[in-house]
Order: C-alpha cells, then structure tokens, then sequence
C-alpha cells in the first residue's frame, strides 16, 4: 500500500467516526455540529452576519444559511434586520441557544477510536 493510499484510508476512516460522533450528538442535543459550531461562533460576539459566520465556520453561502435556518427555527438564535441597511441581516444566540451551549458536553457522546487518536494528536 503507498502512503497516498493509506492517507486517504485514514481520512476515510476519520470521516466515519466524525458521522458516528455527529449522529450521537445530534441524538442527545438535537442539533448537528454545524448548529453546534454556529452557537460556539456566535458566543464569542454579540452578533454577527452570515458571510462572516460562514467564512469562520467554512460552509459555504447555501450551507451556512441552511445551518442558520435550522438553528433560528429551534429558538437557538435570532435574526435583526440591519438599522442602517435592512438587506443586511445579523444572528445572535437567543437565551435558549446560551443554555444548549452551556450544556454541551462532548465527553457524553461515544468518541469513536479514530477520532479520539486524531484529538489526541492536534
């Protein structure tokens, strides 16, 4: 097997244990890690607008406004039309999305073996 190979063997593997971690998150907390990752982003500033959200997150435009969507209609963030330019639209976290966030605890998700060896090593 050539290192090429075995790169992508790794990768490969690596991606089934994030879908294995994600579909235990999403069990337990009802929302995916990329709604998880917009209120962790979110936390870290009063509010922010979707490209800039996207761009921190990498998601693309229409990822990152399914993700918004998603999040917004279960009462975790809340959308504000810009005072100065009502085409702008700014998100923050609603009190619930602070909760869920302050209850987030990856420890009670099953860590698959690979991913775990991969946190281990970053």
């Amino acid at each position: 097997m050539n290192a090429e190979h075995d790169t992508l063997c790794r990768i490969r593997d690596l991606q089934r244990a994030i879908n294995r971690f994600e579909a235990g998150f999403e069990e337990r907390y009802g929302v995916c890690l990329n709604e998880g990752m917009a209120l962790c982003t979110l936390s870290k500033t009063e509010r922010m607008c979707p490209g800039e959200l996207g761009e921190r997150m990498g998601l693309t435009p229409s990822n990152m406004s399914k993700v918004l969507r998603a999040a917004e209609g279960k009462g975790l963030l809340r959308r504000e039309l810009c005072c100065e330019d009502r085409r702008q639209t700014y998100y923050s976290l609603t009190e619930a999305g602070r909760k869920l966030l302050r209850s987030l605890d990856c420890g009670c998700v099953e860590m698959p073996g690979a991913l775990r060896k991969w946190l281990d090593e970053a």
